[in-house]
């Protein structure tokens, strides 16, 4: 875990806000076209729903969850065409204890 990444992959708002839709992606998005598919949130949101939710363009969208990707706080999976992003819990909570306990 790289804690500057990670504090600048959270310095830009539509960052900060895509992790907390996929903190609970069944508030904010439709389950129903991955229901239909036999899938779930847990295998993440595909990143066409992220970036119809956000309202910009597909590359701006891209450009950021690799970022936070990169930052490891998220996770991909490609099934077919199309990629699911999911938080990493994981590091997600090494972070929070290295503010606890460091800052």
């Amino acid at each position: 875990m790289e804690p500057l990444l990670i504090y600048k992959a959270l310095s830009n708002e539509t960052r900060c806000q895509i992790m907390q839709w996929l903190k609970n992606p069944e508030n904010f998005f439709d389950e129903q076209p991955y229901l239909q598919q036999g899938l779930n949130f847990r295998i993440g949101v595909c990143v066409g729903d992220i970036q119809s939710k956000s309202g910009l363009a597909q590359s701006v969208i891209s450009s950021y969850l690799s970022t936070m990707q990169k930052a490891g706080l998220l996770e991909s999976e490609r099934i077919g065409k199309w990629t699911y992003y999911r938080r990493n819990e994981k590091t997600i909570q090494q972070f929070a204890e290295y503010v606890q306990n460091k800052l």
